[in-house]
């Protein structure tokens, strides 16, 4: 039971919401303006789809490390998530997501629940990594089917212009895999080819991406004239601001992820990520040795409230990181409150703070 002004289906609701075996059982409120009252905030519980690391955890060590980086980002809102990989070698891959199976089986205590894998890579052009390991291969349906078979992968990166993916990105799409569009050098006519085949987002808009020019649109053109959904990252490092408000513009159900690294949740200082590389953490962003961005320090609650601080509803802000990433992955239980949807609450007091976080029901995080 929580109480505040809560954001519902129907609208901003002041009263109670009510929980029972995991699910919101009942909403005990009236219709409300949050202007003409002081109560905090009841928001549905953020939904990150990609995410490596936090507090020194790297995803790519396996079940303990994401059983760390569940609980930290739930103690910032994120109430569900995807568990992101790098590009590795397939022995190393394949490993890795047999040891993924059981926290995403069984929600780690105190924590967010992943919801599946994002592949990010390894099928991706070797010329665009950006802060990806250089494992870059070409996709091949044997490999994949044996990711597929081991745990719930909702969504894989890969450039379309890498021969052979076109056909790649149909058999996933109608296996019901979010492919994304990232890490590319592709043209905007193979972008546009790619949607037309079954890619359904992009991968961290503007980032690791051909450029829109205007003779040459690339990538970030394709998906601005014509994506329906799109990861952004909106740390107000990766992309200017001005930008962000073209793709928020173009993009009728873009969504926020953080992209967090290791080093989120850690002071300023150098880190290793992963294969031992070594990231340094300063000025509120992450970098490899050559300043090449290297994933973010973001936290879900931070991206609210910068999304907020560009002029953003916060019901929009709030539906970009939640309500949005649960469409696109076709979850109608999750990143909403509503009679029947799961019990996934972040409560925020006015200056949009973090006081309480739930996770089907139960109360992971509280301050005081």
């Amino acid at each position: 039971m929580v109480s505040g002004n809560i954001l519902t289906l129907a609208g901003w609701r002041r009263g109670t919401v009510h929980s029972a075996a995991g699910r919101v059982s009942a909403i005990d409120a009236i219709s409300a303006d949050p202007a003409n009252n002081t109560d905090g905030y009841v928001l549905p519980g953020f939904i990150d789809l990609h995410v490596h690391g936090a507090n020194g955890a790297n995803i790519m060590d396996g079940a303990e490390a994401a059983a760390v980086i569940s609980r930290m980002h739930a103690s910032h809102g994120t109430t569900a998530l995807l568990a992101t990989t790098v590009n590795a070698p397939h022995e190393r891959l394949f490993a890795l997501l047999q040891a993924l199976a059981d926290p995403i089986a069984h929600r780690p205590a105190g924590g967010a629940r992943f919801l599946g894998v994002h592949l990010e890579g390894p099928y991706v052009n070797p010329g665009r990594l950006g802060g990806l390991p250089d494992h870059a291969r070409t996709a091949v349906m044997a490999e994949l089917e044996q990711y597929l078979a081991t745990v719930p992968v909702k969504i894989i990166t890969l450039s379309p212009e890498i021969a052979g993916h076109g056909e790649i990105i149909q058999i996933l799409a109608a296996r019901g895999v979010r492919v994304q569009i990232g890490h590319s050098l592709g043209t905007y006519e193979e972008g546009v080819a790619a949607l037309e085949h079954g890619a359904s987002g992009f991968t961290h808009l503007y980032n690791a991406m051909s450029p829109l020019g205007h003779r040459a649109p690339g990538m970030v053109g394709a998906a601005l004239a014509h994506a329906e959904y799109s990861e952004l990252i909106p740390d107000l490092i990766h992309v200017h601001p001005g930008a962000m408000n073209v793709a928020l513009r173009a993009i009728p159900k873009l969504y926020c992820v953080t992209d967090a690294s290791v080093a989120t949740g850690l002071p300023d200082g150098e880190y290793t990520k992963d294969e031992g590389r070594t990231i340094t953490k300063c000025m509120g962003g992450v970098r490899l040795p050559d300043g090449t961005l290297a994933g973010s320090v973001l936290t879900m609650d931070q991206a609210l409230r910068n999304l907020v601080s560009l002029g953003l509803t916060l019901e929009d802000a709030s539906s970009r990181l939640s309500r949005n990433p649960a469409d696109y992955l076709g979850l109608a239980d999750r990143g909403r409150i509503g009679v029947g949807a799961w019990a996934d609450w972040v409560v925020l007091d006015r200056d949009l703070n973090v006081t309480a976080v739930y996770v089907e029901g139960e109360q992971v995080h509280a301050v005081g």
